[in-house]
């Protein structure tokens, strides 16, 4: 059975509903909350009629070609978010209509999927694996692929969990494909924790109350005979069930053990604390307590993708979708250590690219991770997580000297070389070996202080054809969300293209998970006249 990181706080609220992030302090900040855990009132309107067609995505601009000769440094957030490719499938699968730009996050479509890079050998909580290839929508650029390996954690290396479901019960969750499937995920994952492992349960509607106090896991008919009795009804007083959700998790915190918070919802708050930006402010207050954070969204119609992914990035924390039984089998059993166990916080990537041998290179994705170089050694500042055994994978489209850039930037009318072309002259002559340097900057999960190493890359490329599976599959799947966002640098991809990548480097796929996306990208083909 699972045995999550002994650091790792684990406290999991489930949010059926309109509900929101999670995280409370378990210190000075437990006297702010309410005094009663057991009932926090809110007034609540009636919902009345509910739109179902008012999900809110953002707006992404998508990250433009950088002349290295200027601006050396790419610093990002590592993210391993996979909630944007559920959400992609269940547009194409379950609605027969090709997502919305916003909803589509190239990077967590490329993070959906496992890669094998080699584990870590040391005492780091993760290794770097870079691969460096031709680029398949644009063979006169390169391609580099940055992965990150998580170290797994064996179930007897964790102590005790204490977990807290925040359970949404608001109208707008009555759908099929919201609580009745909130419910039937929490079966999943009650399933893999030890008997000794700690539930309560928080519910809230109109307002906000402990249903099941903390309870052994060994009592398990008791756990889910609460869960068999919630339904929908009511308006959304997310930010009260957050309140009381954290006090709780902070009466019964576990030292040594794993607590979390992990709420389920469709993000729709109608009543109490209802801005994302007062609501995100409700999160980072307590990011700090030793709390961590799932976020796993449910439902369509009414979706609120924005404010899901703001919650878990501002709560030490991660976001899935959760569109069907299967989904959360994926999430809650068998990827459930990297969803609960948070190996390293905090993690920033800067890429130091050698502008002797770099032109000009673009990050593809993570333009909501994206940092300034200075935040790299700034420990005050927020990044993501990894979980145990999570993979993490970035890909950069890199210009060789002597190529020309994209016009994206006028070039430096000082620079010797007047067309942008290449590198300033005086900058060959220091030219190294190197093509660039990964630098990783983390946290331990228990610690405020970081520390990091960097992993130097020479300039040494390889034909597509010849590169890894998985390094040939992420860039398919890169190619796919570029197709999606109608990218102006999707050169020459096509959906057709697309799928023969993609079929041929579906590598072990025990769970036809690869062999699943092919066919959602056959089902976009039909769906888009236009590629």
């Amino acid at each position: 059975m699972l045995r999550l990181h002994a650091p790792v706080a684990l406290f999991c609220l489930f949010a059926v509903g309109c509900g929101g992030g999670m995280e409370s302090a378990r210190h000075a900040q437990v006297a702010e909350l309410s005094a009663d855990a057991h009932a926090v009132p809110v007034e609540a309107p009636d919902p009345g009629g509910l739109d179902h067609d008012t999900e809110e995505f953002d707006h992404v601009v998508e990250n433009d070609f950088v002349v290295a000769a200027r601006q050396p440094l790419s610093t990002f957030s590592v993210d391993v978010d996979t909630a944007s490719y559920a959400i992609v499938r269940r547009f194409l699968q379950q609605q027969s209509a090709l997502p919305p730009a916003g909803a589509v996050r190239v990077e967590e479509l490329v993070n959906y999927f496992d890669y094998a890079y080699p584990p870590p050998k040391n005492d780091r909580p993760f290794a770097v694996d870079v691969a460096v290839t031709d680029c398949p929508w644009k063979p006169e650029h390169r391609l580099v692929r940055i992965g990150l390996q998580g170290r797994e954690v064996e179930s007897h290396d964790r102590g005790r969990a204490n977990l807290v479901f925040l359970l949404d019960c608001s109208g707008s969750m009555s759908d099929s494909d919201k609580l009745p499937l909130v419910k039937e995920s929490m079966r999943l994952l009650l399933g893999q924790l030890e008997p000794d492992d700690r539930v309560a349960i928080v519910t809230y509607a109109g307002s906000a109350g402990l249903a099941l106090d903390s309870t052994p896991v060994g009592r398990r008919a008791e756990i889910e005979g609460v869960v068999d009795t919630l339904s929908a009804g009511g308006s959304t007083a997310g930010s009260g069930g957050i309140q009381v959700a954290y006090r709780v998790a902070a009466e019964n915190f576990v030292e040594e053990g794993v607590n979390r918070v992990a709420l389920c919802t469709d993000g729709d708050f109608n009543v109490g604390i209802t801005n994302q930006s007062d609501l995100v402010d409700l999160i980072e207050q307590n990011a700090e307590s030793g709390v961590f954070l799932s976020v796993l969204g449910f439902g369509s119609g009414n979706y609120k993708d924005s404010t899901m992914e703001k919650l878990a990035d501002h709560g030490n924390g991660n976001y899935g979708y959760v569109d069907t039984l299967n989904e959360a089998r994926k999430t809650l059993v068998e990827e459930v250590e990297g969803t609960l166990v948070t190996i390293a916080k905090d993690v920033k990537i800067q890429v130091d690219f050698n502008r002797a041998r770099v032109a000009a290179y673009r990050l593809i994705g993570y333009e909501n991770r994206m940092l300034a170089a200075e935040d790299f050694l700034d420990d005050r500042k927020d990044a993501g997580e990894i979980g145990a055994g999570h993979t993490v994978t970035a890909l950069y489209e890199v210009v060789p000297p002597g190529v020309e850039i994209p016009a994206a930037v006028r070039p430096s009318k000082y620079a010797k070389t007047g067309e942008g072309t290449n590198v300033p002259d005086e900058l060959a002559s220091d030219a190294s070996n190197e093509l660039l340097t990964v630098r990783l900057r983390y946290k331990q999960p228990d610690r405020a202080t970081s520390t990091g190493f960097d992993h130097p890359v020479e300039d040494a490329s390889q034909p597509f054809e010849q590169a890894s599976s998985d390094t040939r599959f992420a860039a398919a799947v890169a190619s796919f969300g570029m197709l999606l966002r109608r990218s102006k640098h999707a050169g020459s991809a096509t959906y057709d293209t697309v799928a023969e990548i993609a079929s041929g480097s579906l590598g072990n796929d025990p769970n036809g998970y690869r062999a699943e996306f092919v066919a959602l990208v056959k089902r976009a083909r039909q769906l888009d006249s236009g590629r």
